[in-house]
């Protein structure tokens, strides 16, 4: 045999061997895994940790899926055959040592596997070692996270090499973090060790990281006590500053959805001079037109849902403005000048509308659903931010700025502007005082039609819906100044941030009520609110 044959020889030989010996260890594993497996089914949450641990630390690919059948109570066994298996979300039921459905019936004995407290504690650190390597960044983050709860002390080898190689921002903050609070729980960590620890999670500023520092076992050495008291003082400070910018957040929300509210109403009231107190039923008709909207696309064409409420923008405003110019033109016009009489008749006006859709629609609250961009929240800081509300005060402010460029660069927003100011010397210059009246009332109902749109998406849909804003939206307009625009945006935006301010302290009605005491003791002052109208007319 030639030196060249030798060589091919020897190779061969050696892949045999190798292939031989990796056949072996794979099998090896198969049969660490299966045994493993076995833990489950004694029903003894004693050996059920155990087999989670063996799971956990097999390697092998079916792990995962193993511990978070367990997690979602999908991991059943059998007693009597002794066997594992996972039931699907779609209810298949599969083999858990091979991950591939039963051939024929499965056993009758057929029972979750039982968890406690305890268990579920090492189910999510379980599953967050296995996780902490995955190629999905959103899977790091969720596994660091479960550590960070756990505190595993056998994760911190797999934390160590994931810190190594991770190279997202996010998901190394939250690996640190992870890391940081298996130390500082650990008996035998260093005191440097620990006061390092305290120091990342001191970074992270939040509930969860207060808990963990306040939950350190009190046999702590003085230095790391020190560190720990420091840290939780600094991250109250930075909760309390993040609850007042969120809470701001909240009150420029409830003032956007105020403004929305009160805005039609500054309009007839500081043209017409109007007390409608029908207004609020406007507001409840733009609601009941967006829940039509959605229930035909629902019912004629389901993809459009996410285009619902820019079909039903439109159509609400012509559905309220239509009823509002109705409503001047058969019943207001005849009580002008009779501010008790136009309050009567539009309060019974309101009652007769609430009845009339309750018959029709029924009472209950109405089904009208978030599109997918309306849906879910984010965090901004300290903050939680949701799609709803955010939308919400931008649809706000693109009414506004429309409005306003309406009344600036119209001839209709001039001639309103007119009537406003001087109504006898409008109508002398041979503007139709009659027709900017129905006009002005019309445009002020269809917004209240389309601030029903909005508040669809954070309030029931009811008959009763109009009700709740009516009081608030006058408020609005006598704090503002009647009739002035800017007025009314920057007293829904104080009113809206002083409810959320006060209500920690007072409480909700204790809150209202001590700023509609604000407003009486203000109006006494200022009769004509922050913003009164310019005018001979008007100041005679």
């Amino acid at each position: 045999m030639s030196s060249y044959e030798r060589i091919v020889a020897l190779v061969f030989a050696l892949g045999l061997l190798l292939a031989g010996a990796a056949g072996a260890n794979a099998q090896g594993n198969a049969q660490d895994f299966e045994s493993a497996l076995s833990g489950f089914t004694a029903d003894s949450f004693s050996d059920t940790d155990t087999a989670i641990s063996a799971i956990a630390a097999s390697g092998n690919p079916l792990a995962a899926d193993v511990i978070q059948a367990l997690q979602d109570g999908r991991l059943l066994f059998s007693a009597e055959a002794k066997k594992v298996f996972i039931r699907t979300p779609a209810d298949a039921i599969l083999d858990a040592a091979t991950g591939k459905p039963i051939a024929g019936t499965p056993p009758a004995d057929l029972s979750p596997v039982r968890v406690n407290n305890r268990l579920r504690r090492a189910i999510d650190a379980a599953l967050g070692g296995l996780t902490l390597l995955a190629t999905d960044p959103a899977k790091r983050f969720e596994a660091a996270q479960a550590v960070y709860k756990s505190r595993d002390a056998s994760a911190l080898p797999t934390l160590d090499a994931a810190l190594a190689k991770e190279t997202d921002p996010r998901v190394k903050r939250a690996l640190s973090g992870a890391r940081a609070a298996v130390i500082l729980f650990q008996a035998d960590a260093k005191e440097a060790d620990k006061i390092d620890a305290i120091a990342v999670i001191r970074e992270r500023a939040d509930q969860d990281a207060r808990g963990l520092l306040a939950g350190l076992p009190l046999d702590q050495p003085p230095a790391v006590q020190k560190a720990a008291a420091d840290a939780i003082t600094a991250i109250d400070n930075r909760l309390q500053l993040w609850s007042t910018v969120q809470n701001l957040w909240y009150g420029l929300s409830l003032g956007s959805v105020l403004l929305l509210a009160a805005i039609g109403l500054a309009i007839t009231f500081g043209v017409m001079g109007v007390i409608n107190m029908a207004h609020g039923e406007m507001v409840m008709l733009g609601a009941y037109t967006t829940y039509v909207v959605q229930e035909v696309i629902r019912a004629r064409n389901p993809a459009l849902f996410d285009y619902s409420l820019f079909i039903a923008v439109p159509l609400a405003f012509v559905v309220a403005g239509a009823v509002g110019i109705l409503i001047e033109r058969s019943i207001i016009r005849f009580l002008y000048g009779r501010p008790l009489e136009t309050l009567l008749a539009t309060w019974g006006l309101s009652l007769i509308l609430q009845q009339a859709v309750r018959t029709y629609f029924g009472p209950t609250n109405k089904d009208v659903g978030n599109p997918l961009w309306m849906s879910g929240a984010f965090e901004l800081g300290g903050i939680t931010i949701t799609y709803n509300r955010m939308w919400i005060i931008v649809f706000t402010l693109a009414v506004f700025v429309l409005l306003l460029g309406l009344l600036r660069y119209t001839r209709l927003g001039l001639e309103m502007r007119a009537v406003t100011q001087n109504r006898a010397m409008a109508a002398s210059m041979g503007i139709r005082t009659a027709r900017i009246d129905a006009l002005t009332f019309g445009l002020g109902s269809g917004i209240a039609g389309i601030a029903g749109v909005a508040l669809t998406q954070i309030d029931n849909v009811s008959p009763n819906l109009g009700q709740g804003y009516i009081i608030d939206s006058f408020l609005v307009v006598v704090f503002g100044g009647v009739g002035n625009l800017w007025g009314t945006l920057i007293s829904a935006l104080t009113l809206g941030v002083a409810n959320k301010f006060l209500e920690p302290f007072a409480g909700a009605v204790l809150g209202k009520i001590l700023i509609l005491v604000a407003i009486i003791l203000f109006i006494q002052k200022r009769p004509r609110g922050l913003f009164a109208l310019k005018g001979r007319a008007v100041e005679a």
